[in-house]
């Protein structure tokens, strides 16, 4: 899924809707069977709602949080998701000298905002049904593939027969990083990756009620 060289000031996606549809163009043409389009939110949602409409592939979430280093927050030592899913970066908190007492303390305050996330975005519905299915999880980049690999883990407990994890940008060591996937796809893979944002002309943050009317939209655009 390789693409053209690209300028540092030319950037290659004008913003995530742009993304989502040079993306979902590049996947249509593998021909997946029966995918179902996960969205990490909140900025893998407009990515993978592009996605699932170039798909005709129903659109949902999976709920993951990152677990951040207390004095670098941007820095995922961990993840945890939905269904008591937990991944954590052993080597990384040992290197930072994380203390049990901070882990804890980062876990609970992620937590809570993901009980927060869940009843935003689920509110009375129940998890996707991925039985049988291919779940297509969607990001805006692959960083340090530590929440994709908490929601391929997700994906897994919600009976998923295949994983695959789709970002337009990410590390050129990204399937390395990302664990529990049967394939992890970018359309670029800079040599140089250090961060998603310079990839995108905008790369403003995502709002909740974006999610909520992107996930609306796309339920009731696959509901017969």
């Amino acid at each position: 899924m390789a693409r053209t060289p690209w300028s540092r000031n030319d950037p290659p996606f004008a913003d995530r809707r742009d993304a989502g549809q040079q993306l979902g163009a590049a996947i249509a043409k593998l021909g997946l069977a029966n995918p179902v389009v996960l969205g990490l939110p909140r900025g893998g949602v407009p990515v993978a709602a592009e996605v699932a409409t170039r798909l005709g592939a129903p659109l949902d979430v999976i709920l993951v949080r990152k677990l951040g280093l207390p004095d670098w927050p941007e820095v995922a030592m961990g993840a945890i998701g939905e269904g008591g899913v937990r991944v954590v970066d052993e080597q990384l908190i040992a290197r930072a000298r994380v203390s049990p007492a901070q882990l804890a303390a980062v876990e609970q305050r992620e937590q809570r905002t993901l009980q927060l996330r869940a009843a935003l975005l689920r509110t009375n519905r129940l998890p996707p049904d991925l039985a049988g299915r291919t779940a297509l999880i969607v990001d805006d980049g692959i960083a340090t593939g530590t929440t994709a690999s908490a929601a391929c883990r997700v994906a897994r407990n919600f009976g998923a027969e295949r994983v695959i994890v789709a970002a337009p940008v990410g590390g050129p060591d990204a399937r390395q990083q990302v664990h529990a996937a049967d394939a992890v796809l970018c359309l670029i893979q800079p040599p140089d990756f250090s961060a998603v944002a310079p990839y995108y002309a905008d790369f403003r943050q995502t709002e909740d009620d974006e999610v909520v009317a992107l996930l609306e939209h796309g339920r009731k655009g696959t509901s017969s």
